[in-house]
């Protein structure tokens, strides 16, 4: 597998465990973070703000990378994220951009339907 597609499939397989700084160390300090339906977040502090509620323990219990593709700098993939807190579990359907700049990711853009994590999002922030 090619560095830049490892990097980006090693990265996605982190929303397993509940680390967010790994995940963060994998991106440079000023990434861009763009969920699609939402505005863009920027740089480290953000990912963490953004990110961490749901990289707790069992948050992300299931990461299946379909397809990853790549040519130069820019890997996508198509992934299922399966994600579960209490008593809701959404199975998401993404498809991802990515950027890597001397080894690290940074940009990002993910394509998804909103409403299709809106439980999730809803519960996390009762």
């Amino acid at each position: 597998m090619e560095t830049n597609e490892k990097l980006v499939t090693d990265f996605c397989n982190l929303f397993t465990q509940p680390d967010i700084e790994k995940i963060a160390a994998l991106t440079t300090e000023d990434v861009v973070y763009h969920n699609m339906p939402w505005e863009p977040s920027y740089g480290h502090e953000a990912i963490r703000k953004l990110l961490g509620p749901f990289v707790n323990p069992g948050r992300c219990s299931k990461m299946e990378i379909h397809h990853t593709l790549s040519k130069d700098d820019v890997v996508m993939n198509q992934r299922t994220e399966t994600w579960e807190y209490e008593d809701v579990k959404v199975v998401l359907p993404v498809a991802g951009v990515f950027r890597v700049e001397n080894g690290k990711i940074a940009h990002w853009n993910d394509y998804f339907d909103e409403k299709t994590i809106k439980p999730l999002i809803d519960r996390l922030y009762k």
